[in-house]
């Protein structure tokens, strides 16, 4: 019998965790995977990325043409419905089709899928569904799950006060949809009814919409949401909700202390973000403890304090983001099978999935004062031929580079297509790239990604366009 059942045995099949069990496998390494869901792929590919992104692209081609914006490029549309329950239909063909893809992957890699919930029974063994695993390697790989909000409870099966997982599932569009938390998730399913035809409210604690992201990006995101039509409520902190007649009933009052008021809702959205899943895994017959936030802490290398347990993704700190986590997933693969894996945790993008699209890699112009002189170029993407061309005017691109050695430290950008153009900044600041390196690249005309170039023209004091 061997001393071993795996090498490697991830616990949790989300980005992080299927990722590391797919690279450990193709490594040569023997590896399971415990995942407690019905489907592989986690929060992201079942009720998270995905599925989101699937009723946003629909959501957005519905107001197209809704609106009279086909019209006005002649194509003239008539009697234009909203068919909610075809919607929803390819949302769920979209979970469907990605999440078997990731089974097919684990049956092509060798990839043993442990069906249950896994709970630590010592340093190197675990207990998935009454059956004791023992693994050389265990990589904890639990990702995370919406926090709660005291005195307002989520019940998604009532339809009224939902968290995201419920605000997907929705059978019918709100008339008035409240969504507390002014973050990612909140701003893009609120995008989402908006868009069919439901009134929005956005109820945030601080002064500006999402929190951590540069300066200039949240007071502009304020004001395109607004003209779009949501309402902003910024400084102001839920303190309960009743729910009655199918309706529910908000108490308000201003995060700096005063009045309280109340706001009705046929729908409510909680979003005030998210926790790591530590619960029930048992950390402490692993020799685990977790931090002030609920974190596992790691090493450079993934590594935590007991021998032989490794742990990535939203359990651990950094930024909760699907994309960390893979990267992390495959590094970890690689640093258990004797290989170097390296994850820059300084050049990680993030995206917001609105229209425009927002996305920033690198660091803000706030951080970057902090820590000495800086140069910025902006350029508008009303200026940009292919936003022109397709009436995407609103937005720009700005790029922060170090004032001494012009390296890029940062870039963040408001633009329909934002969540593909960052890429070509995390990967030149990848290679330590300078402002001027972007500048002088030759980009295709006319495309949104020459606002990339104009911006980092401007850090140099010579943007054409402008």
């Amino acid at each position: 019998m061997a001393e071993y059942d795996f090498d490697v045995l991830v616990i949790g099949a989300g980005p992080g965790g299927y990722v590391a069990a797919i690279r450990a496998a193709q490594l040569g390494l023997k590896t399971a995977c415990a995942e407690s869901r019905e489907t592989l792929g986690g929060t992201c590919l079942n009720v998270g990325c995905i599925p989101s992104k699937a009723l946003l692209h629909a959501s957005e081609l519905f107001e197209e043409a809704a609106s009279g914006k086909l019209a006005k490029l002649g194509v003239k549309t008539a009697g234009v419905e909203l068919d909610l329950e075809a919607m929803q239909g390819q949302r769920k063909d979209a979970v469907k089709g990605l999440t078997g893809g990731i089974e097919f992957l684990f049956k092509k890699n060798k990839v043993e899928w442990l069906k249950g919930r896994a709970s630590f029974t010592g340093k190197d063994t675990v207990e998935v569904a009454g059956r004791t695993v023992r693994a050389k390697n265990i990589v904890i790989a639990t990702g995370s799950s919406v926090t709660p909000l005291p005195g307002v409870e989520v019940d998604n099966d009532k339809q009224v006060i939902v968290d995201s997982t419920g605000a997907l599932e929705l059978n019918k569009v709100p008339g008035h949809l409240v969504v507390i938390g002014g973050g990612v998730i909140g701003l893009e399913l609120g995008s989402v009814w908006r868009r069919v035809g439901a009134k929005v409210t956005v109820v945030e604690y601080l002064d500006q919409l999402l929190p951590g992201m540069d300066g200039d990006i949240r007071k502009e995101a304020s004001r395109l949401f607004k003209k779009q039509g949501m309402e902003l409520k910024l400084g102001t902190k839920v303190t309960g909700a009743t729910v009655n007649g199918g309706k529910a009933t908000l108490t308000l009052e201003p995060a700096k202390g005063g009045a309280a008021e109340t706001l009705e809702a046929d729908a409510v959205l909680v979003s005030i973000g998210r926790r790591p899943n530590t619960d029930g895994l048992n950390l402490e017959a692993a020799g685990l403890t977790t931090n002030q936030r609920g974190q596992i802490e790691i090493d450079h290398s993934f590594k935590t304090a007991t021998p032989g347990i490794w742990a990535i993704g939203d359990v651990v700190p950094g930024p909760m983001l699907a994309h960390k986590a893979e990267d992390e997933g495959i590094a970890v693969a690689e640093n258990i099978a004797g290989l170097t894996g390296i994850v820059n945790h300084d050049v990680i993008p993030s995206v917001v999935y609105t229209w425009p699209e927002i996305a920033g890699v690198g660091l803000t112009e706030e951080q970057a004062r902090e820590r000495g002189e800086v140069k910025v170029g902006k350029f508008p993407m009303a200026a940009n031929s292919r936003a022109k061309t397709n009436h995407e005017p609103d937005g720009w691109v700005k790029v922060i580079a170090d004032a001494k050695t012009d390296r890029v430290l940062g870039a963040w950008m408001i633009a329909v297509p934002a969540g593909t153009m960052i890429a070509q900044v995390a990967q030149a600041m990848e290679f330590g790239a300078t402002s001027e390196d972007i500048a002088y690249t030759c980009h295709a005309h006319p495309t949104h990604s020459e606002a990339i170039k104009e911006a980092s023209m401007a850090v140099l004091g010579k943007p054409i366009h402008v």
